[in-house]
């Protein structure tokens, strides 16, 4: 855990802690790489959801290890359940929640917003 990871807000650090904003970070890209493998062609996944409880502090220098399992695999949907830890505590759980969509569907809805 860096400096750049702590809980700050205005370039103003708050606590010399691991940041909710960054934990989730962390959570969703395990959370991706669980999906990557299992992409097909003109496939992309999409954050849909997430659910995190930020349990314990994660002071400067601690290493935190971030893991994700599939809970739950749907037709276009993959659930997985997130996790951080360090050597003394669960820093934070939780779930997060993709979907899997055409990649041509999402480029349609990002022109759809503009």
């Amino acid at each position: 855990m860096t400096r750049e990871m702590t809980a700050s807000f205005g370039g103003i650090e708050v606590h010399p802690t691991l940041s909710t904003v960054t934990m989730v970070y962390y959570m969703e890209w395990v959370g991706r790489n669980i999906i990557l493998p299992f992409l097909e062609k003109g496939e992309e996944g999409v954050g849909g959801a997430i659910t995190v409880k930020h349990r314990a502090p994660a002071p400067v220098g601690k290493q935190v290890t971030f893991t994700a399992e599939a809970t739950e695999v749907k037709t276009n949907q993959v659930v997985c359940r997130v996790e951080a830890r360090h050597d003394k505590a669960v820093v934070g759980e939780g779930t997060f929640v993709q979907a899997i969509l055409l990649k041509q569907q999402i480029r349609d809805r990002i022109e759809e917003m503009k």
